[in-house]
């Protein structure tokens, strides 16, 4: 499918009885968006007011909120756009565009929870140690690694696909994810095994330091008095549930959706959906019901507002 101008169009096929829900569909969905941008936006205003919140967890967990309103814009504006068009249609260097940003914020999601792990490690198995292990300068380079490392080798992967030659143009989603791989007219050993070498670099890697971190954390909890339990729950419990959560959907995204099982339509669209629509919401909700000094200045800041 082309035009004069030899710009290709993909089609998405994701969308679900879309013509009897249109309106319904996007007013929901926008309020979703406006609701992930507060949540995640004022928990990040509340670190960055209160001087007591600015310790290296507390920046690691605003680094990943901010990834989440990133990672949410990457795709509501052009899924609210299609839910109100006729047609949903995207140019292919666009969608491939939209996959680049969205990849690269996942996997930098897991490099930002592997430095969390990392700080959490040392703050309670090294604590006197810790000021000096986990200084500024560390902190700083933690950060631009978890988003340098990801647009480095997502830049390879987009030039890769960029060059292949495509002869589906419909995609079985609703915007541009590993569903791409499909498109193409002969399957290239090359991006298969290049996306194996990055999905194990920054993916399966990050996730067994971060299972490792943990389990030092676990045992040095174990052998420690109370107050060092209670500390390690207070803290590492959150960042679980994060993880926990996001390598469930990140799972079914990169391996389910790339093997192209028989799933009905309507099953296909629920799975989409809670990747965009509940993990981004479930992080603010996690930290500010659950690390006990966020909780506190979201508590002082909603009485303030019920004062006014």
């Amino acid at each position: 499918m082309g035009n004069p101008l030899n710009v290709t169009y993909i089609t998405f096929d994701g969308f679900v009885e879309l013509h009897r829900y249109r309106y319904l569909c996007f007013v929901l969905m926008f309020i979703l968006y406006v609701l992930i941008i507060c949540f995640n936006c004022t928990i990040v205003c509340l670190i960055w007011i209160h001087k007591n919140l600015h310790e290296p967890m507390y920046i690691f967990i605003a680094a990943l909120l901010i990834n989440s309103v990133l990672y949410s814009t990457n795709i509501y504006p052009k899924l609210l756009i299609d839910v109100l068009s006729e047609k949903q249609i995207i140019s292919y260097p666009l969608c491939l565009f939209q996959g680049f940003i969205y990849y690269t914020l996942a996997t930098s999601e897991f490099l930002l929870l592997s430095a969390m792990s990392y700080d959490r490690y040392v703050s309670i198995c090294k604590p006197l140690q810790y000021p000096t292990i986990m200084g500024r300068r560390i902190v700083k380079c933690l950060l631009i690694l978890s988003w340098l490392v990801p647009v480095s080798e997502l830049t390879v992967s987009a030039l890769l696909y960029a060059d292949m030659k495509i002869c589906s143009y419909t995609l079985k989603g609703i915007f541009c994810n590993s569903s791409i791989f499909t498109l193409q007219c002969v399957r290239s050993a090359v991006i298969s095994l290049y996306g194996v070498l990055m999905l194990l670099n920054i993916g399966v890697f990050p996730l067994l330091f971060i299972l490792f971190s943990y389990t030092r954390i676990l045992i040095i909890s174990y052998r420690s008095c109370k107050s060092v339990r209670r500390k390690a729950a207070q803290t590492c419990l959150p960042h679980l549930l994060v993880l926990i959560n996001f390598s469930c959907f990140f799972t079914y995204d990169v391996v389910v959706v790339r093997l192209e099982p028989d799933f009905p339509q309507n099953v296909r669209l629920i799975m989409t959906l809670q990747t965009i629509l509940y993990h981004p919401l479930f992080n603010p909700i996690i930290y500010g019901l659950k690390m006990k000094e966020i909780s506190k200045h979201l508590k002082n800041l909603f009485s303030q507002v019920k004062s006014h």
